[in-house]
């Protein structure tokens, strides 16, 4: 792994999980089912969960889906999937873990805009009474500020202020300063009403890349909270990826975040699970975590026309995501495994030889053989229908003869 030196903060339970201090950087996902069906959500979260998402959020934004919250947990927890739940409240949450206190206590951390629950008002009663929530359930609380939902009061006092300065700052400058402002006077706040720091975790969201970098840069030197990072609204496909991976991969390398969420706009029917594999990925590519074997593959050329190599690569990345889950229980450090799937004869070799397992597959006009090297040496050469699943066969063999196997607890 990366040595990376991390931001000291606070670290936070999070329902089991440990967010910040010396720990991990976490990875968290949210739902996007309704709330109060109580299948569907319990459905997204399993398979959140499963793929490495070790937080997931909810939204609570009714009395139904806050009714629900309980049911939600419970039957999680009789399938075996023991991932936290964190509650996500807008407007009405003060009401919410009033009028429903088995939600609040089966909530492993709630989530408090303070842009829209009036702190920054006259009275800050309702960010007051969920925080008192949160300290009589011994629940921790992110206090996420966005811009799209920034504290107008503040922003508009900040803005007068400006304004009356011989040289005024920009509007930008001025609207990023009071993001960084609301997150940490709200915390301030929380602390002040009992909850301690160690029960608090900050995010400051915005959507462009430039201004995620500066508002964090800013409250990182500011305090020793937990940070939570993401790009609100990254948007759809390649745009989405491509904007977070380069917002949280400048901040993590400077040691900045404690835990990430990629917060990806799916297609209709899209599969939820992509910002877990995305968050995942980010992590593993810094070299900072590690979640399963990577597979390293060549773009093709006018030198390999046929795709049985890109076939053969979608097959084995398939296959070691799926396997990781079944692995992971039986097997340390398979995470760290590496493998190559090229496709012809330039690079092929060299960068096999660099992998764990390796085959180089035979590039148009090659002689049709795929020599697989293991650890660096040349092992066998494979030909004919039946290479993908002989280099499974290999790949599995490899696995259980290098992985020392998980031990498994005492029980007394």
């Amino acid at each position: 792994m990366a040595e990376i030196s991390r931001r000291k903060s606070v670290a936070v339970n999070v329902g089991g999980v440990k967010v910040g201090g010396s720990n991990p950087i976490v990875v968290q996902s949210m739902t996007n089912t309704d709330t109060a069906d109580v299948q569907s959500t319990v459905n997204q979260a399993m398979a959140l969960a499963r793929a490495g998402s070790e937080l997931v959020r909810v939204t609570v934004n009714t009395e139904a889906a806050a009714a629900a919250v309980p049911k939600i947990v419970d039957t999680l927890n009789m399938f075996g999937v023991r991932v936290p739940i964190i509650g996500d409240f807008h407007y009405n949450g003060h009401l919410l873990l009033k009028k429903y206190p088995e939600c609040a206590r089966a909530l492993a951390k709630y989530r408090i805009n303070p842009g829209n629950v009036n702190i920054g008002k006259k009275h800050d009663d309702n960010f007051r009474t969920m925080i008192e929530a949160a300290t009589e359930y011994g629940k921790p609380v992110r206090i996420g500020v966005n811009w799209g939902s920034l504290d107008g009061a503040l922003l508009t006092r900040m803005m007068d202020e400006n304004n009356r300065l011989a040289e005024p700052k920009d509007a930008r400058e001025v609207t990023l300063e009071a993001i960084v402002v609301s997150a940490i006077r709200s915390a301030e706040a929380a602390e002040s009403y009992g909850l301690p720091k160690d029960r608090i975790i900050l995010s400051a969201k915005v959507s462009a890349v430039q201004d995620l970098v500066d508002v964090y840069r800013s409250m990182a030197v500011r305090g020793d909270y937990a940070l939570h990072l993401g790009l609100t609204e990254a948007g759809l496909g390649a745009k989405g990826i491509v904007a977070t991976t380069a917002a949280l991969s400048i901040l993590l390398q400077e040691g900045i975040g404690d835990t990430i969420r990629a917060s990806l706009t799916p297609l209709p029917d899209g599969d939820r699970t992509e910002e877990v594999i995305v968050s995942q990925q980010i992590l593993q590519s810094l070299g900072i975590r590690s979640f399963t074997p990577q597979v390293t593959a060549c773009p093709g050329c006018g030198r390999t026309t046929s795709t049985f190599f890109q076939d053969m690569a979608d097959q084995i990345q398939t296959y070691l995501r799926e396997s990781m889950p079944g692995w992971k229980t039986r097997y340390t450090g398979v995470e760290t495994m590496k493998v190559a799937v090229m496709g012809c004869i330039v690079n092929g070799p060299g960068e096999s030889k660099h992998a764990n397992i390796g085959i180089s597959l035979p590039g148009t006009f090659e002689e049709p053989v795929a020599p697989v090297y293991v650890d660096g040496r040349l092992s066998v050469t494979l030909r004919g229908d039946a290479i993908v699943a002989e280099f499974i066969a290999i790949l599995n063999k490899y696995v259980d003869s290098h992985y020392a196997a998980v031990e498994e607890p005492v029980t007394v």
